[in-house]
């Protein structure tokens, strides 16, 4: 599937990398099997060790070369994994952050013979030092109580009071349960809040996001709603067709918004027959 604004290919990756041009990518947001042993209908999450390592350096060092100069990188992964995945990275790219996402897990059951794990690993990497990054799009608003405990002058005006507070390294979002109405049929979903904050604060306005593991079209969603462009690979032909679903949902929505003057003309950023490149220039 391909338009306008989104390319989702039901392929391998690794075989389809090739299409995307070099330094034509904004923002890779990059869910990679974690080695733990999930079914996502293939065995791919069934490597470890060495293995999973050899992967890992494999899919980052084609993904690199098509990232912009101003480009960024987020990747989840494990505790298990995260250190020698950032050591290799960190070779590469330069690193910004370690980001902790609290997954919120309620306070029952879990491990009797080590301390539960109830969060995900995000790291944050950049092609260089000025790498694209927009706060102001993901500041987080004070509550009333603390902005009218604000009211001497010296804050009267502060931008930091009026637009928010700068997001921390812990994101605290709960995990989709599978009542949650967001949850598709996929066993690692990530919330849409948290791969929003990053295409807001990572990725400019009509510019191209890129997902090599697509699975449920999670950043393809994200991407969409805020007028940036996506290509995405997803090797399960299930999984690609909820994406597509997603998508085509996001455009209808969108196109009724349109017709009743509220989008204005965004559409027009976006070349079809570029797409499918992924040339961003």
């Amino acid at each position: 599937m391909n338009d306008a604004r989104a390319t989702l290919l039901n392929r391998d990756f690794f075989e389809g990398i090739g299409r995307v041009h070099d330094a034509s990518v904004d923002l890779v947001v990059a869910d990679p099997p974690y080695g733990l042993g999930k079914d996502y209908g293939n065995d791919s999450d069934h490597l470890s060790g060495a293995n999973y390592l050899a992967f890992s350096r494999r899919w980052i060092d084609a993904v690199i070369p098509k990232l912009k100069a101003s480009g960024s990188l987020y990747v989840f992964l494990t505790w298990q994994h995260s250190p020698e995945v950032f050591s290799y990275l960190k070779t590469r790219l330069k690193m910004v952050n370690e980001i902790i996402w609290d997954r919120k897990v309620p306070s029952m059951g879990g491990s009797t013979r080590k301390f539960s794990s109830v969060h995900d690993t995000i790291g944050l990497f950049a092609v260089s030092k000025d790498y694209y990054y927009d706060i102001d799009s993901v500041r987080i608003p004070y509550d009333a109580e603390t902005k009218k405990a604000r009211t001497r002058s010296i804050f009267v005006g502060a931008k930091w009071l009026e637009h928010g507070y700068n997001p921390k390294d812990v994101w605290s979002v709960t995990r989709l349960h599978r009542q949650d109405p967001e949850r598709e049929d996929h066993p690692t979903q990530k919330p849409l809040e948290i791969i929003e904050r990053m295409v807001l604060a990572s990725a400019p306005p009509g510019g191209l996001v890129l997902d090599p593991f697509m699975g449920s079209g999670t950043t393809a969603a994200a991407a969409l709603r805020h007028g940036r462009r996506f290509i995405g690979f997803e090797i399960n032909p299930e999984y690609h067709a909820i994406a597509r679903q997603r998508v085509a949902a996001m455009k209808n929505n969108s196109g009724r918004k349109r017709r009743h003057g509220r989008e204005g003309h965004q559409e027009d950023l976006f070349d079809p027959e570029r797409m499918i490149q992924a040339s961003s220039k």
